[in-house]
């Protein structure tokens, strides 16, 4: 490595050294603060803790009594009380999360309102999408914000719930109330408090012989 390259390396360590110092004095529980990187801009408020291995880019604000879980990667993102974050998350720039809400493992978000007290907990992928508040996007579920030419919006209304593996083709609206079974793909608006669900039926072939295949065994074979 040239020295050019080095210097700048240096400066970059002990940029986030100062970076987590100021932290630290601010009072955020950074939990092996050697591997969490912060950004000159971010703002933290009152009891916030930072897990190991988090990486926090610019435009991030982060409400008191927050968590921000491992290997979580945010940007451009405002997070209000008593949120979780994470592990494995990445919130993408116009992320607006709201106090007592809860984004897990393994979520991305992306120009996204989540609510108060709204769970987004697995597996999911929520963009260009506004969730009330109280309801909860089972594992799995996909906004499908983008068809190949626009991109367009998905409003999920209070007290909605959406199953597992469930993806929802925007524009779209699932109004208060309503409810999408697991494992549908929903492409019109969904009434209050009505049941949504896309799914083939279910066929069953009693006694069914499956196929083996043939396994020879060459032990001994010359």
């Amino acid at each position: 490595m040239n020295k050019s390259k080095l210097k700048t390396s240096e400066t970059y360590r002990i940029k986030q050294e100062i970076l987590r110092a100021k932290a630290l004095n601010k009072g955020v529980k950074l939990i092996a603060p050697e591997t969490i990187y912060l950004c000159s801009d971010t703002i933290f408020g009152k009891n916030v803790t930072v897990e190991p291995y988090v990486v926090i880019g610019p435009k991030v604000k982060i409400g008191s009594n927050s968590v921000i879980r491992s290997f979580s990667y945010l940007e451009g993102t405002h997070i209000e009380k008593n949120v979780s974050i994470g592990p494995y998350a990445r919130l993408r720039s116009g992320t607006n999360i709201k106090s007592f809400a809860k984004i897990g493992n393994f979520v991305e978000t992306k120009k996204s309102k989540i609510s108060s007290n709204t769970k987004v907990n697995h597996l999911s992928y929520i963009g260009d999408t506004i969730i009330g508040k109280n309801s909860n996007i089972g594992a799995g579920t996909i906004t499908c914000n983008y068809d190949g030419k626009k991109k367009s919006r998905t409003i999920i209304s209070d007290k909605v719930f959406v199953g597992s593996n469930s993806s929802l083709v925007a524009p779209i609206n699932l109004k208060s109330g309503s409810t999408v079974g697991a494992g549908s793909v929903i492409t019109k608006n969904v009434n209050k408090n009505s049941l949504a669900i896309t799914r083939s039926q279910q066929i069953e072939v009693k006694n069914f012989n499956r196929k083996k295949k043939n396994v020879r065994n060459n032990r001994h074979s010359k």
